[in-house]
């Protein structure tokens, strides 16, 4: 992915900026991020949080996870675009794919499917 890559919500309250290369892309099939997202899946990308410079109010929504670890589920106030997650590393940041400026670097390199109901890392 060419960076510094960038994004937002709909309404454009919410932009964000990375400055480094995704750690990993890919679609989670986990049981909450369908719930989250309302398909199948969610794309997304980890990155290291302090290369992403965020401008605009996220409010999140946080679930417990199976491993006991909290997750939170960025958003925009305003529009309701999911744009982030807050994995339970927080050195690491989610971003959703749906949310990024320009797709055309967003490689699918990783599906996680559980074998048993759970609430994933994204």
């Amino acid at each position: 992915m060419k960076v510094p890559f960038t994004g937002g919500c709909l309404c454009g309250n919410i932009r964000y900026e990375c400055s480094a290369e995704p750690i990993v892309m890919g679609n989670c099939h986990c049981r909450d991020c369908q719930r989250a997202t309302g398909s199948a899946f969610a794309s997304a990308l980890l990155i290291p949080r302090a290369a992403v410079t965020i401008a605009g109010e996220v409010k999140y929504y946080e679930v417990i996870g199976d491993s006991g670890a909290t997750v939170g589920r960025g958003f925009c106030p305003n529009c309701g675009s999911r744009l982030f997650s807050k994995p339970p590393n927080l050195e690491l940041i989610g971003i959703l794919a749906g949310s990024l400026d320009d797709r055309a670097g967003f490689n699918l390199e990783w599906i996680f499917i559980p074998l048993v109901p759970s609430r994933g890392i994204i």
